[in-house]
């Protein structure tokens, strides 16, 4: 008997089947069975499907006798299940790597719950990808709970292939799967209504394809009306359990917003059903309305619904009472403002163009007034928050020069909810951020400023940068066609027009950086002010938040993006069995690139290991240094992170399986492999023999570590804030840091760009 069961039925995706069925076979995780169900399809699924059963003997292939449609595929499967735990796999999406494995490992870790939700990603067929926006919703307990104790768990999506059911339970309950459009709906609610245990885990672990055409649910037919047969099935379920009926007013609500969500997107009804559709959400909104129930209208806030498109006459619509209130207002206000709409969007047009002359004079006049010789505009990783750099100079400034007033410049209102308190800050292109910026004699930022601030005659721009260089930036990238995709290097190049001073760590950067920028700024061999943390030994709380014990050595794994991909994430390594080589008295620390924090990597595993206790991700940490300070050895592949890293005089293993795809696709200003900071391995296995040997931490390890401090952490001596703040913004004078001299025969930096 197999752990796992995936049923795929299969209609017209010959062009997808491979990838999906290869998506299942080649898991990580064997112990399973696949129940392929060919729905009378009338390409070439059906032979797809006897090839790979004839190869792989946990391939079952079910060939229906005519075409009953996704549900009643589904159906067919069923019988035939023999796992202990049912998966459900429409046959254009394909599961992640590792999928199978985790789930597996979640549903013994929950003691075989009655479902586990999983999260998904959509993957767009231009190759983007957006992960489930609720899915903070899988991370919120570790336990198995009911629908009851944690609601929340109902507001994902209403599909049945984001979950495994434990066979047992949906054979008892007798769960099936009725005809047409909307089957899902009529299966999720009753078995997660029905279920004792749920389980989560927090892993992207389907990859939900959006196809550019094809999908039956965003085709516009008549056949959407079937959510409304599909909702009278969900409430048949509940009304025949009296310990389901608490339940109905949240279904009747989730049924006005799912049928009101049909009626608001254009690309799903003919328009002369629209009116006919409303009618009939109107009737069964009331026929199921629960008894002392609000009033109808009630669907909440419904003032945010997309463009209803052409409803018809009014009159069409039937008796509006039904839905008075919110939506009944919202749907006259459409259709009267449709009459001017087309003079409302002109006269927005003249405002616009109105209000733009109008700043432009404002900023004019702003201009005649004297610069603030105290006002320092501070801004760091596109505006959010104290980071990097300019937090280190921002701090410093407060420390040895008080006069001079700092201000923050950040990205919105849930940044600024978190500075510290009495941290001055402006939102972005606010007023007030209009007032400042016309005013301020320093701006000090890490990225750049938006191409509309103008600098004034007199004003002094600090460029810090974000390390030391290591791929192509800036015009470098002119060469480089897919690194610069999206990237308009000419309006950049405007921006760094603005530059005063471009702050140094090394004379490697000096050199890249004229290079790079070909602007009329003036380099400052300052060092990099966020590394006199990393210099002088200071303290951080990392281990302790995270409950690393005091005598484990800290594994520190920070992979950088990279340009070949679409979405810049690729797992190079396996980090579970990574921690696990690494064995007890261990602490594995991720740190994926920042650019990575917010999209689907975290998702990909990262995220449920963390909560497993497995590895700790330290990507949402706002201060790298700090991540650093509590490491005991970097494990890095091409992240600039081992330029700042090295001033801490700790084992460094560059990782650089891809270095060669690397540097096609990004450039590199040198080999990395050949003039690392330590040791390289170019596999796991040679990763894994590093660290099982001891050779991270030998003596050949600390030469090539010595070599690499003596190029790069040249002007690193803990004291460059103080000496950007004294030098740059007070206008005193401070000696340069002392330069190490590099070894002997050292190569042309440059040479080979």
């Amino acid at each position: 008997m197999p752990r796992l069961s995936v049923i795929i039925p299969c209609f017209k995706v010959q062009g997808f089947l491979r990838e999906c069925l290869d998506s299942v076979l080649e898991q990580s995780f064997h112990d399973i069975e696949v129940i392929a169900v060919d729905d009378r399809s009338p390409d070439g699924c059906g032979a797809i499907l006897d090839e790979y059963a004839a190869r792989d003997p946990r391939v079952k292939v079910l060939h229906l006798p005519e075409n009953v449609g996704l549900g009643r595929a589904r159906n067919a499967g069923l019988p035939h299940v023999t796992g202990d735990f049912l998966l459900f796999l429409d046959s254009d999406d394909t599961l992640t790597p590792g999928a199978l494995r985790a789930v597996a490992d979640r549903l013994t870790e929950t003691g075989d719950p009655d479902v586990l939700v999983f999260d998904y990603a959509r993957t767009y067929w231009w190759g983007g990808t957006r992960r489930n926006a609720l899915a903070e919703v899988l991370g919120t307990t570790s336990d198995v709970f009911t629908a009851a104790g944690h609601p929340e768990i109902l507001d994902l999506l209403m599909v049945v292939w984001n979950k495994a059911y434990r066979r047992d339970f949906v054979e008892e309950n007798g769960f099936q799967f009725p005809p047409g459009y909307y089957e899902d709906t009529p299966w999720t609610f009753p078995v997660m209504l029905s279920a004792a245990r749920i389980a989560t885990l927090d892993r992207i672990c389907l990859n939900y394809r959006q196809r550019r055409q094809g999908n039956i649910l965003s085709t516009r037919s008549r056949k959407h009306f079937d959510v409304h047969d599909q909702y009278k099935r969900v409430f048949a379920f509940v009304d025949a359990r009296p310990e389901l009926t608490v339940w109905r007013p949240y279904l009747h609500r989730k049924m006005g917003e799912h049928c009101l969500d049909i009626l608001a997107k254009p690309d799903r009804l003919p328009p002369a059903a629209r009116g006919e559709f409303f009618r009939r959400t109107a009737e069964l909104y009331r026929a199921f309305r629960p008894e002392g129930a609000a009033a109808p209208g009630d669907l909440g806030d419904l003032g945010d619904l997309a463009d209803l498109g052409d409803l018809g006459d009014l009159g069409d619509l039937g008796d509006l009472g039904v839905l008075e209130g919110s939506y009944a207002s919202y749907l006259l206000r459409q259709q009267a403002g449709r009459v001017g709409r087309e003079s409302g969007r002109q006269a927005l047009r003249v405002r616009r163009a109105a209000g733009a002359r109008a700043r432009r004079a404002l900023t004019g006049l702003r201009g005649l007034r004297p610069l603030d010789e105290e006002l320092v505009l501070y801004s760091a990783a596109s505006h959010q928050g104290l980071r990097g750099d300019p937090a280190a100079v921002y701090r410093k400034a407060r420390e040895i020069a008080p006069r001079l007033r700092g201000v923050w410049v950040v990205r919105d209102a849930e940044v600024a909810a978190e500075l510290p308190a009495g941290v001055a800050h402006v939102l972005l292109d606010s007023p007030e951020y209009l007032r400042l910026t016309a005013r301020a004699k320093f701006f000090v930022n890490d990225v750049n400023w938006p191409g509309t601030l103008v600098k004034r005659p007199g004003s002094v721009h600090v460029h810090t940068h974000r390390g030391t260089p290591l791929k192509y930036l800036g015009a470098d990238l002119l060469g480089k066609p897919g690194a610069r995709l999206g990237f308009d290097v000419p309006q950049m190049l405007r921006r760094a027009d603005r530059w005063d001073h471009s702050l140094v760590a090394n004379l490697h950067s000096e050199l890249v950086w004229e290079r790079a920028y070909p602007c009329h700024f003036a380099s400052a061999r300052t060092g990099s002010p966020r590394n006199d943390v990393l210099v002088t030994g200071g303290r951080t709380g990392f281990r302790a938040r995270h409950g690393i014990p005091a005598d484990h050595t800290v594994v520190l794994y920070a992979p950088t993006r990279r340009d070949y991909v679409r979405g810049g994430h690729v797992d190079r390594i396996d980090l579970a069995r990574f921690a696990a080589d690494l064995g007890a008295g261990h602490t594995l620390v991720v740190r994926l690139h920042p650019a990575l924090a917010t999209g689907p990597a975290r998702g990909m595993g990262l995220a449920e290991l963390h909560r497993r206790g497995i590895v700790v991700d330290a990507t949402g940490e706002p201060h790298a240094e700090e991540v650093m300070l509590a490491s005991d050895a970097l494990v890095t592949d091409y992240s600039s992170i081992m330029f700042d890293y090295a001033n801490l005089d700790r084992p460094i293993v560059v990782h650089a399986d891809d270095w060669a795809a690397y540097t096609a696709s990004r450039g590199a200003y040198l080999d990395i492999t050949a003039e690392a900071p330590g040791h390289v391995s170019h596999s796991y296995r040679e990763l894994a023999w590093l660290f099982a040997s001891g050779g991270w931490r030998d003596e050949e390890s600390a030469r090539l570590r010595a070599d690499f401090r003596s190029r790069f952490c040249e002007f690193d001596d803990g004291r460059a804030a103080e000496r950007v703040v004294r030098t740059l913004l007070l206008g005193e004078s401070m000696p340069e840091p002392a330069r190490v001299p590099g070894p002997a025969g050292a190569p042309d930096l440059l040479a080979s760009t």
